[in-house]
């Protein structure tokens, strides 16, 4: 199997890529806005495509806990918020943008470290590769929809909070 459609293999290099983002955004010589837009737009579009085709697809299959997947949902839904009230931060070097940041780097960092050692573990022991490519390639279609229709824009991101 192609490593480039495994579902596991697509999610963690959106993961990895959120963290660069979290950096980026700490970082007073980058561009924050534009590190926060990116990320924005990444988050929103991981995580509907996460949850409309691939977490119902593993709640199939003995040994993915379904307990850790109704709670990747709340997760996600707490990372949304946070990402809500960054993105209303107006002055990327203010103390209310720092403080908020750190809210969104820890709600995203616990639920990435999470989804990694119990889902994702789950989904590579138990699911097939064959089934593991075909996910890979609805979540990357899914999540491409996503970006495409502007999810990571603030109207975007509210109706998304609001959705859950």
């Amino acid at each position: 199997m192609s490593e480039a459609h495994d579902v596991v293999a697509e999610i963690l290099a959106d993961h990895r890529s959120m963290e660069e983002l979290l950096r980026r955004m700490r970082s007073v010589e980058e561009d924050r806005r534009a590190a926060l837009n990116d990320f924005a737009a990444l988050l929103i579009a991981h995580g509907e495509a996460e949850e409309a085709e691939v977490y119902p697809a593993l709640k199939r299959f003995r040994d993915v806990d379904d307990e850790e997947i109704e709670h990747g949902k709340e997760e996600h839904h707490e990372g949304n918020e946070a990402l809500l009230a960054l993105m209303e931060v107006r002055d990327v070097g203010s103390d209310a943008w720092d403080e908020k940041l750190e809210e969104l780097a820890r709600a995203i960092t616990h639920h990435l470290d999470e989804e990694e050692r119990t889902i994702l573990n789950g989904a590579r022991e138990n699911v097939p590769e064959e089934r593991r490519a075909e996910l890979g390639a609805v979540f990357l279609r899914d999540r491409q929809k996503h970006l495409k229709a502007g999810c990571g824009s603030i109207e975007s991101v509210r109706a998304v909070v609001r959705a859950h």
